[in-house]
């Protein structure tokens, strides 16, 4: 059972990061509504569109900025303690502030745990939702691009012709095994090409050695021959690159569809990870937050406190960005880069723990 100081700070912890939480949902949606307006004026959609799509969107949103909401709840929490003197009558009860810290700590790993495997995956099925109509809406929907167990499939609209590809496998800017059709704009099929190597380094493709067919006549063809596409490989890469919206379960299934293709899993890899290290952030974001506020003069007025807890919230932003990158890159290992950040903080933090209790 939880003793009496337990249920006080769970229970002002949570009141806190609820009324923070719905303050930057907020904030996020009025940002975004005027996004999705400006996309909606070229559109035809109807008035209600922006609004709707905004509320798809933001809950992806706010999941990305959870560590910092986490530390401005502490830092409030913290400053509302001192403001009431309640830190003092803590302590005459018998409390370190060790034993203070370990329940905001621990309150905020169970917060972890139900926003990973419970908010982000309602969250990334309303992101999938807002992309789908979104595409619909944008004139994007006139070609696509999808990885299955089967390999890679485009479908593609050009210059008044339908091109549907399949690729087995993605080497660097080349994609093998392929077939493309070719249809008319009333899908007619015009004709085929195999060929064992395609070069989409550019939109223009460079096919290879390609047997061409063709009012049921096959003719192999050994000069190269190009065709115009809206695809290269950075425009591929692009199209799966918004992986926030897969769950859990998805980005395993990606994963495993990835492997088979030859195509580079990292990004997928890493947005687990992160997904894994999530609790064990907001926790340490907490310690971190705690230990700040403790040595902070506690006559420090709030709008000093808000202005710290924006620049330390910058500072790990782009900490936590370098080392994505790195490992999105293949330059460090994808685990060390989800991880490692977080070891730095909790190294910082365990320095700041000496003579905590004596604050």
């Amino acid at each position: 059972m939880f003793k009496i100081y337990q249920k006080y700070l769970i229970g002002i912890y949570t009141q806190k990061f609820i009324a923070i939480t719905i303050i930057f949902f907020f904030l996020i949606y009025i940002l975004g509504i005027l996004e999705e307006i400006s996309f909606s004026k070229n559109t035809n959609s109807d008035l209600y569109m922006p609004y709707l799509l905004t509320l798809l969107n933001s809950p992806i949103t706010l999941f990305e900025i959870f560590p910092f909401i986490f530390l401005i709840t502490t830092q409030l929490l913290f400053y509302d303690v001192f403001q009431k003197n309640e830190l003092v009558l803590l302590k005459r009860n018998g409390l370190s502030n060790f034993k203070i810290i370990k329940v905001l700590i621990i309150i905020s790993f169970m917060i972890g745990i139900f926003n990973v495997f419970i908010y982000y995956n309602i969250a990334s099925n309303l992101k999938y939702i807002y992309s789908d109509l979104k595409n619909n809406l944008s004139s994007d929907n006139r070609y696509l691009a999808m990885v299955n167990e089967n390999g890679l499939w485009i479908k593609d609209e050009i210059n008044n012709k339908i091109l549907i590809t399949k690729a087995n496998k993605v080497n660097d800017n080349y994609i093998l095994g392929v077939i493309i059709n070719e249809f008319n704009k009333d899908y007619d099929l015009a004709r085929t090409i195999q060929s064992d190597k395609v070069d989409i380094n550019s939109s223009t493709w460079k096919i290879t050695n390609s047997t061409i067919i063709k009012d049921n006549v096959t003719s192999k063809i050994s000069e190269d021959i190009f065709i115009n596409t809206n695809f290269d490989d950075d425009k591929i890469k692009s199209i799966f690159s918004d992986i926030v919206t897969l769950d859990l379960i998805k980005l395993y299934n990606l994963k495993k569809d990835y492997d088979k293709l030859g195509y580079s899993s990292n990004e997928i890899e890493l947005q687990i990870y992160k997904l894994y290290s999530m609790p064990f952030t907001y926790a340490i974001f907490s310690l971190l937050s705690s230990i700040i506020m403790l040595n902070f003069n506690r006559n420090t007025n709030f709008i000093t406190l808000v202005l710290s807890g924006i620049l330390l919230s910058v500072v790990m932003y782009y900490m936590f960005f370098i080392f994505n990158s790195l490992g999105n890159n293949g330059t460090i290992p994808v685990i060390v880069s989800a991880f490692f950040p977080i070891v730095i903080i909790f190294i910082i933090s365990l320095i700041g723990l000496v003579n905590i209790n004596e604050k």
